[in-house]
């Protein structure tokens, strides 16, 4: 009789859970249905692969970060401009100015699955369709949608798209061609279908059905803005999300590397911590924050508060970015952060890849604390956000950077490393931006 009880315990403790519980399930099985999976675009549960599959995840991080300036340039070739701007799109094969992590998504009626690139510095969402030249090999087909249209040049929406190519009279499909990444092109219809997030269905989104790409950096899957212009997500949706989300992004030593995104006000958290949210006139996307001031342990960096201030005419001051990989600084602001970092931690210092401040991983006990200072609230980094280690794991860096040192390096970019592990509340009726601590894995 005892045996047999010992027997059912270790059944019960050991292995129900390796049967029942899939860590790389799709988010539809969840109660929580607006409570998406957010995939790192190399993780575990990702279908993607990194260009080297043997390379350890530090080098990984380390190549993505090194495509951060490309990322930084397009922000602040933008955020000044009075007129649309191209997006920065990529491949998971080919990283560049993209976001580095996917949610679930259908497209259609019955849906079809596409693994879509998340961007909270984008509005619009694009996808590669059948028949695209030049496209990877899994597209959507808008043939067996049954709810699938293209929009004509007569429509509103038409407006909202760069590079658009319509005739002065006549009713035809809404044809347009966007840049990006530089190198980057592509053109695509203006189409209407069903967009599927978990168990939600928002009817006659609108999205760009993309025929022909030239150049490497094209999105595999698709991209979803999280901006707050009127083509984003979170406009099209209307009263069911009220215009509110959150993202968990999971440590990188995650093993499977899944984190969550919440759309709607309900599940949020009840008590959070907030300071405001800033908008650019001549780009309404991008989620500024007032960045008043930079703590490195108890002292309190001596800045000049014009490198932080928000000036809309220019475009400078700080933005929370979903897909620039390590936080980067205007250069005097990251010399002066760097500067205090190294008088508090023992040398000599040594640079791997983009990080250019890394010590014995000996000294890390005594690796100061960062806290970024904004209106209304204080963010203490965890040191898991502010350091990065070498594969080797004899080194730990300071994991930010200087800005790219060219004449429209105005911003000051929050990225997705310092954001690991926390809640990122975004509120764009009541303009609040929400941190708490969480564990996202």
């Amino acid at each position: 009789m005892a045996l047999s009880i010992l027997a059912f315990l270790f059944c019960a403790l050991f292995l129900t859970p390796t049967t029942a519980f899939d860590p790389c399930a799709s988010s539809e099985s969840k109660p929580d249905t607006s409570d998406l999976s957010v995939l790192h675009v190399y993780g575990k549960c990702s279908p993607f692969t990194p260009p080297q599959a043997s390379s350890s995840w530090t080098n990984t991080i380390i190549n993505m970060a090194s495509k951060d300036p490309e990322r930084l340039t397009y922000l602040s070739s933008l955020v000044a401009t009075p007129k649309p701007i191209s997006v920065p799109i990529g491949s998971g094969q080919q990283i560049l100015n993209i976001g580095n992590y996917v949610v679930r998504a259908k497209i259609g009626t019955p849906g079809q699955l596409m693994f879509m690139v998340l961007d909270t510095s984008n509005d619009a969402a694009w996808v590669p369709c059948s028949e695209c030249t030049g496209c990877s090999s899994t597209t959507f087909a808008p043939n067996i949608s049954s709810t699938y249209g293209p929009l004509d040049c007569s429509m509103p929406e038409c407006t909202q798209v760069r590079g658009l190519s319509c005739p002065t009279t006549g009713s035809v499909s809404c044809l347009f061609n966007m840049s990006y990444g530089g190198d980057s092109s592509f053109a695509a219809t203006l189409s209407r279908d069903s967009l599927t997030l978990g168990t939600d269905v928002i009817p006659n989104f609108a999205f760009g059905c993309i025929n022909s790409v030239s150049g490497k950096s094209i999105p595999p899957q698709g991209l979803l803005g999280l901006g707050r212009g009127s083509m984003s997500l979170l406009s099209q949706s209307g009263p069911l999300y009220s215009g509110v989300f959150s993202y968990c992004l999971p440590s990188f030593k995650s093993y499977y590397f899944s984190g969550s995104l919440k759309l709607g006000p309900v599940g949020q958290p009840k008590t959070i911590r907030t300071t405001q949210l800033l908008r650019n006139p001549h780009r309404p996307s991008l989620y500024y924050v007032n960045l008043t001031g930079i703590n490195v342990g108890r002292v309190k960096v001596p800045l000049d508060p014009a490198l932080l201030a928000f000036d809309p005419n220019t475009g400078a001051g700080t933005v929370i970015d979903s897909g620039t990989v390590i936080t980067r600084f205007v250069q005097p602001v990251y010399n002066a952060i760097r500067d205090e970092f190294q008088k508090q931690v023992k040398g000599p210092f040594s640079s791997l890849g983009a990080f250019d401040t890394c010590f014995a991983v000996t000294n890390e006990d005594i690796a100061p604390a960062i806290t970024l200072r904004f209106s209304g609230m204080n963010l203490v980094l965890p040191m898991e956000n502010s350091l990065i280690h070498s594969s080797s794991g004899s080194l730990a860096c300071l994991a930010m950077a200087a800005a790219p040192n060219n004449v429209n390096s105005v911003l000051n970019v929050i990225a997705n490393l310092q954001q690991q592990n926390l809640r990122i509340l975004f509120d764009t009726v009541n303009s609040k931006l929400g941190i708490a601590r969480e564990l996202c894995n």
